[in-house]
């Protein structure tokens, strides 16, 4: 749980000082803010990749393999279940309001909430740092994540009002609950050998992540995300 209170702590932090009228950070801050970040991404990602495979060179190749049949048939079900389709939908939504919002609108508050809500909670950085913190107890991820929650959540404040405030509770709730979820499986999972497919597979997206920051490439990592849940089962009947 200690990403997510990181996190939920950001999210109020970064409302306050909005809402008490400091200046958000200028574009070349906001520039090197986001490099440092995609580095640290990129680190989190690799080091949990390289975590996850371990043995001698032929149990490597198959735990690779198995990662990349993960990754594959993850891909082919998150597409079905249109993951990242609806992701996108509602970043769209969130975008939209953003920019329609009027400092004498009394639905701004209201808006805030739903806005930044949507925005912290629907993103596969989400998912993935609250099972990293309840499987491995590793809150890197959220920490990288509650930066730039803390940041986007000062710039909302100064649009929106207090309402911003209020999402820490659904992120609270959110990612609480995957990672008290995750807590409850990792001793079955790490009995059966299984968590090293999960921080192989969770890294890989991790890193792809860092792309995003970066803008180098908007890879679909939502869609993405039922690999997580096919590489341990992929390791049960093949290891």
């Amino acid at each position: 749980m200690i990403g997510t209170l990181i996190n939920t702590a950001a999210i109020l932090a970064g409302g306050a000082i909005g809402l008490v009228g400091i200046r958000p950070l200028s574009p070349a801050h906001q520039g090197l803010v986001k490099n440092l970040l995609g580095v640290c991404t990129v680190y989190v990602g690799v080091s949990m990749s390289w975590s996850g495979l371990n043995g001698s060179l032929f149990q490597i190749a198959k735990q690779l393999a198995i990662v990349i049949l993960a990754l594959t048939l993850g891909r082919i079900l998150g597409r079905l279940m249109r993951l990242q389709q609806y992701s996108n939908q509602l970043g769209q939504y969130a975008g939209r309001a953003f920019a329609q919002a009027q400092p004498g609108d009394a639905r701004r508050l209201s808006e805030g909430f739903v806005t930044c809500s949507l925005l912290f909670c629907v993103g596969p950085m989400a998912m993935l740092g609250a099972l990293q913190d309840g499987l491995l107890g590793s809150c890197r991820t959220l920490a990288i994540k509650a930066v730039m929650d803390g940041l986007a959540t000062m710039a909302f404040a100064q649009t929106f009002g207090w309402g911003v405030l209020l999402s820490a509770v659904p992120v609270l709730a959110y990612q609480g609950t995957l990672t008290l979820l995750a807590q409850s499986l990792e001793p079955v999972l790490h009995q059966q050998s299984l968590l090293d497919s999960i921080s192989a597979t969770g890294g890989l997206l991790i890193f792809c992540l860092a792309l995003r920051i970066w803008e180098w490439k908007r890879i679909g990592v939502a869609d993405y995300l039922p690999s997580l849940f096919i590489a341990p089962l992929l390791t049960w009947f093949w290891w």
